[in-house]
């Protein structure tokens, strides 16, 4: 029987089988709890440089289909699992998992026990992971691959993933444009722009290198930070970028990796989690409600922020708005005199609850509140 080995850089090892792609590869080894959505995870860009364990057994049911793609490749750098469905089955189905990780170029792994692989990280921590089939090495050997790759803190990503060109995505028939948003591209999903396309907003997708006048020169209503890869303290051009953003008033909005440039700008710093945060099944309380929203994550790092008072910053002050209920990490920024709030985690929801959607109003409504003070104040 072909053989593949899942290498950690603590030196476990856990042995399946080839599928998909074969070879080496390298990254950081993340685990997903959803038993949806593997589709999305596997095309959101956030997830570049990483290998994704699937912790639910049975994955590849539904096959894959262009309309679920949330950009227009596969960007993990391994996939784990468990028992791949031998055939897809679902009436939207285009092709199969495996043939589009072929595709790809994708590394895989079968036949290993994910769930005892999600506990082993769960007690060590995130860390580097290889994975090698069809490939006669020994385990040193292997270890001491794993353990010269790099290593995500300190990692720079955002400019491999971010487009090149500027695009648009124009509100659907029938919704009328009511406010331009200039949405900066760090590794966008595209679940994004259709949101608040949705809700009357033309959305400037932007490059990663653009700066204030480019942004500007759209002359938008509100500016948009979005998910990524990388780590976050690696970002000092778009947090001063930001910071510029902040003095002019500006309805800014984050997610995730931009609720962490928000965090810098503000003057927080970051830090890497133990394991991060991953699926969509992860409890978020909102601090104003008392709310409880069942939500989809994926970051490794987060922000230091005061939980408990309102914090002051250049910009006015602010305060948390939302705390993960599991172990007490910040969710979510707002500030109080300036319209410019974040969440660390995903209300466009691809897949996952939807319970957040609602923060895309919040932002509508910011950028309302912020037009009718300019027509106010030049009248």
């Amino acid at each position: 029987m072909r053989k593949a080995y899942l290498v950690l850089d603590d030196g476990a090892v856990f042995e399946g089988e080839p599928w998909a792609g074969v070879g080496e590869t390298f990254g950081e080894a993340v685990f997903s709890t959803g038993m949806t959505g593997y589709q999305e995870t596997l095309t959101d860009p956030s997830y570049y440089k990483q290998i994704v364990i699937m912790t639910s057994p049975h994955i590849g049911n539904t096959g894959m289909n262009h309309h679920d793609e949330e950009s227009e490749r596969i960007w993990v750098s391994g996939f784990v699992v468990r028992n791949p469905s031998p055939a897809p089955s679902n009436w939207r189905s285009e092709k199969s998992l495996e043939e589009s990780l072929i595709e790809a170029g994708v590394v895989g792994i079968k036949g290993v026990d994910t769930r005892a692989i999600t506990r082993h990280l769960r007690d060590r921590g995130a860390m580097r992971v290889g994975i090698f089939s069809d490939m006669e090495l020994t385990r040193d050997e292997m270890v001491v691959r794993v353990r010269k790759s790099p290593q995500m803190a300190g990692a720079f990503l955002a400019a491999d993933v971010s487009t090149t060109t500027e695009y648009v995505v124009k509100p659907p028939n029938g919704v009328a444009t009511q406010y331009v948003v200039a949405a900066l591209d760090l590794g966008i999903k595209s679940a994004t722009p259709r949101a608040m396309a949705a809700r009357g907003i033309e959305v400037h997708v932007m490059p990663l290198s653009s700066t204030l006048e480019d942004i500007k020169a759209i002359n938008p209503d509100g500016f948009f930070l979005s998910n990524g890869p990388g780590d976050p303290s690696t970002m000092n051009e778009i947090v001063l970028l930001v910071r510029e953003l902040l003095l002019e008033q500006m309805p800014i909005f984050g997610i995730c990796f931009g609720h962490q440039i928000l965090g810098r700008a503000l003057g927080f710093d970051t830090y890497k989690l133990p394991f991060g945060h991953r699926g969509i099944n992860q409890p978020v309380q909102n601090t104003n409600s008392g709310k409880v929203e069942i939500t989809a994550h994926n970051h490794g790092f987060a922000v230091k922020a005061p939980i408990e008072n309102n914090f002051s910053t250049v910009y006015g002050s602010g305060y948390v708005s939302h705390i993960c209920l599991n172990d007490g990490v910040v969710e979510g920024l707002e500030l109080i005199e300036n319209p410019a709030f974040s969440v660390q985690y995903h209300p466009e929801a691809a897949a996952g609850p939807h319970d957040a959607a609602y923060l895309f109003d919040h932002f509508v409504e910011l950028m309302h509140k912020s037009s009718t003070k300019k027509a106010g104040s030049h009248a």
